[in-house]
C-alpha cells in the first residue's frame, strides 16, 4: 500500500489493467489528471479534436482489439459532447471505461462553471456509473469498472471524478478481484434447457441459425461456425456479426432485416426453428413481429437475461455466455448418435432456390461509378485482413452487403444507434489496435463531414487510415426513403455544395483524390495505401442508386422493395 494522488492513482489502475492507450481531450476539471498523463510512460495518449470522436475511437480500438477502450474528458460540454459516444457503445455492446472530470465536491449543485450532473445524464447509456465522493473508494471503483466493462454482456462504463478528488493524497491499494453481489453473470447455460434445446434441433425439418453481435463479443465464431459444419444447419447474420461466418460459407445466407438477403429473410419466414445466438431481435430485423418466424419455435441464448423474450417470445430460452452455450450444445448433439447434416438437405436446397431466385446483384456501368463496384474493388485490393469501419447511411448497407467479410472484428459500424460520424474517429482507434492492417473507413458525404476534424489527430499521431467518400450529393440513405414513401419530396437531403474532398485532405497534410472512373479508382486506393498517410477519395457515385431489397418500416421481413420501381 502506498500514498499517491486521486490523478496518480487512476494513472497507476491503467498501468495494472494493462491499458496501453487513451484517446481523449482535456480541460479544467480534468488538469491534474491531464498533467499526470503526462508525467507517466506506460500508456499512450491521442489527443483527438472532439470529445465524442475520443469515445468513438475508444470504441474502434475495442471493437478491433477485444480490449476495453478507455477515453478522458472534462465536465460540462466536455462531458456532454461524449454522450453519442457512450450511447453507440451501449447500443451495440462496447466495452469501454470513460473517465470524466467533475467540478470540485464543494461545488457541485451550485451551477458552478462546467458542471453538469454528469452521471444523471449518462445514466440512461451506460452499463454502469459511478460519482466518486471520497479518495478512498477511488481504486475500488476503477477496479469495478472494469470488470464490469468487460464482463457478461460488455458495456460502457463512466466514471465522474471531482478535480480536487484527484489532487487528495490517500492510500493505494488496488484489489485483486471484484465482489458484486448484485452483480454475477451467468455463463454456463442450464443443462436441462441445454437437452430441450437439442431435442428440438433434431427434430426440426427446416431449422436455422440467427447469429448476432455477441457472437463476436463472446469470441464464439470458431464454436459456431464448428456447430454448423457438423449439423449443416444454414445461417443468417445480423450487421453487427458479419464476419462471424467466412463470406464464400455455403451455409451463410448473408444479412438478414431490413436490407437483408431474400433468402436470409425468405429463410426466417419458412424456417420452423430458430436458433439465436446472442441476437436481440432488433426492430430492423424483425419488421412486423407478429410475422416474425411465425411458424417457427424459437431457441434463445443470450448472456443477458432481460434481452430474452424481450421481442420475441421464446420457446427454449438460454442464459449463458454464447461460447460455453454452443460448446454445451455441440456435446449434448455428440452424447448418443450425433446428428445427421443430411436432415436438412431438403431444406437447404429450398434456400439454394431462394438464393438463386434474387440473388445480390446491380446493374454495373461503365460511365458512372455503382458504389457496390467500388466496395467490391476495394476488397479485392486490400485483401481479407483489412479492418472496414462505416458511417451510417446508404454505403453502410452496400458495405454489409457486398464487402466478403472473412473473420470476427473486421468489420466496424454502429448499428443500434446508427451514428453518423462513427466511422473516421473508430477506424483510427482499430488503427491503433491493429497497426499491421490497413484500416478503410467507408463513409458518406453527408457522415464524414460530422468528424472532418479527426483527420487532424490521423496526421498529428501518424494514424493512417484510408477514407473512401462514396459520395452522391445526398444524405442518401433520406433520400431513398423520400424517394419510396414521400413522392419523391427531397426535403433538406440535397448536398449539392459540398467542399472539395481531395483539397481537405491536403489542408490536414494527408492525401486526397476525386475520381470518376474505374481506373481512377483503383490508381487512387494503391496510391493511398503506399502512401503511409491519412487519405481521402472522393468518389463520384451514382447519385440516386438504392439500397435493395428494402423491407418498409414495421413490414413483414418477406415483404421486400425488389427493384426501383417497387416491384415486391
Amino acid at each position: 500500500m502506498k500514498e499517491l494522488n486521486g490523478s496518480q492513482m487512476i494513472s497507476e489502475a491503467l498501468r495494472l489493467e494493462g491499458v496501453e492507450v487513451v484517446f481523449g481531450y482535456p480541460g479544467g476539471a480534468a488538469l491534474n489528471i491531464y498533467d499526470e498523463t503526462y508525467k507517466q510512460d506506460h500508456f499512450r495518449h491521442i489527443l483527438t479534436r472532439h470529445e465524442q470522436a475520443a469515445v468513438h475511437a475508444a470504441d474502434g480500438y475495442a471493437r478491433a482489439s477485444g480490449r476495453v477502450g478507455v477515453a478522458f474528458t472534462t465536465s460540462g460540454p466536455g462531458f456532454t459532447n461524449a454522450i453519442t459516444g457512450l450511447a453507440t457503445a451501449y447500443s451495440d455492446s462496447v466495452p469501454l471505461v470513460l473517465i470524466s472530470g467533475q467540478v470540485g465536491r464543494a461545488l457541485i449543485g451550485t451551477d458552478a462553471f462546467q458542471e453538469i450532473d454528469a452521471v444523471g445524464i449518462s445514466r440512461a447509456c451506460v452499463k454502469h456509473n459511478y460519482l466518486v465522493r471520497s479518495i478512498e473508494e477511488l481504486p475500488r471503483i476503477i477496479k469495478e469498472a472494469f470488470y464490469i466493462a468487460r464482463t457478461g454482456r460488455p458495456g460502457p462504463v463512466h466514471i465522474d471524478i471531482p478535480k480536487d478528488i484527484t489532487a487528495e493524497i490517500g492510500l493505494f491499494e488496488y484489489p485483486n478481484e471484484v465482489s458484486m453481489p448484485t452483480y454475477k453473470p451467468t455463463y454456463k447455460g442450464n443443462s436441462k434447457q441445454i437437452k430441450k434445446a437439442v431435442a428440438a434441433i433434431k427434430s426440426a425439418k427446416r431449422p436455422l441459425a440467427y447469429i448476432g453481435g455477441g457472437a463476436i463479443s463472446s469470441n464464439a465464431a470458431e464454436p459456431v461456425r464448428k456447430l454448423l459444419a457438423m449439423s449443416g444447419i444454414p445461417a443468417v447474420q445480423t450487421l453487427m456479426a458479419l464476419g462471424v461466418l467466412r463470406d464464400d460459407d455455403s451455409l451463410n445466407l448473408g444479412m438478414a432485416g431490413m436490407h437483408g438477403s431474400y433468402a436470409a429473410n425468405m429463410a426466417i419466414s419458412e424456417c420452423d426453428l430458430l436458433i439465436s445466438l446472442g441476437a436481440r431481435f432488433d426492430d430492423r430485423i424483425t419488421g412486423n413481429t407478429a410475422e416474425f418466424a411465425k411458424g417457427a419455435k424459437i431457441i434463445h441464448v443470450d448472456i443477458d437475461p432481460s434481452s430474452i423474450s424481450k421481442i420475441i417470445n421464446a420457446d427454449y430460452p438460454i442464459v449463458g455466455d454464447l461460447a460455453t452455450v454452443v460448446n454445451q450444445i455441440m456435446d449434448e448433439l455428440n452424447s448418443d448418435a450425433g446428428i445427421d447434416p443430411s436432415l436438412y438437405a431438403p431444406w437447404r436446397d429450398t434456400l439454394d432456390k431462394f438464393k438463386a431466385l434474387y440473388p445480390l446483384d446491380f446493374d454495373d456501368s461503365e460511365g458512372v461509378l455503382k458504389p457496390q463496384w467500388v466496395i467490391k474493388q476495394t476488397a479485392q485490393i486490400v485483401g481479407d485482413e483489412a479492418i472496414i469501419s462505416t458511417d451510417v447511411g446508404q454505403h453502410q448497407m452496400w458495405v454489409a452487403q457486398f464487402y466478403p467479410f472473412n473473420s470476427p472484428r473486421q468489420f466496424l459500424t454502429s448499428g443500434g444507434q446508427g451514428t453518423m460520424g462513427y466511422g473516421l474517429p473508430a477506424a483510427l482507434g482499430a488503427k491503433v489496435a491493429k497497426s499491421a492492417n490497413a484500416v478503410i473507413n467507408f463513409t458518406g458525404d453527408g457522415s464524414i463531414l460530422m468528424n472532418i476534424q479527426e483527420m487532424m489527430t490521423a496526421m498529428a499521431d501518424d494514424i493512417p487510415v484510408i477514407n473512401i467518400v462514396l459520395n452522391n450529393n445526398f444524405l442518401g440513405m433520406v433520400r431513398q426513403w423520400q424517394t419510396f414513401f414521400y413522392e419523391h419530396r427531397f426535403s433538406s437531403t440535397d448536398l449539392s455544395l459540398q467542399p472539395d474532398f481531395a483539397m481537405l485532405a491536403a489542408s490536414f497534410g494527408g492525401v486526397g483524390y476525386r475520381v470518376k472512373t474505374k481506373d481512377e479508382f483503383k490508381k487512387a486506393l494503391k496510391e493511398a495505401l503506399d502512401s503511409k498517410k491519412p487519405a481521402i477519395i472522393d468518389v463520384v457515385i451514382d447519385r440516386f442508386e438504392n439500397v435493395l431489397p428494402m423491407v418498409p418500416a414495421g413490414a413483414a421481413i418477406y415483404n421486400m422493395i425488389l427493384d426501383d420501381k417497387g416491384k415486391r
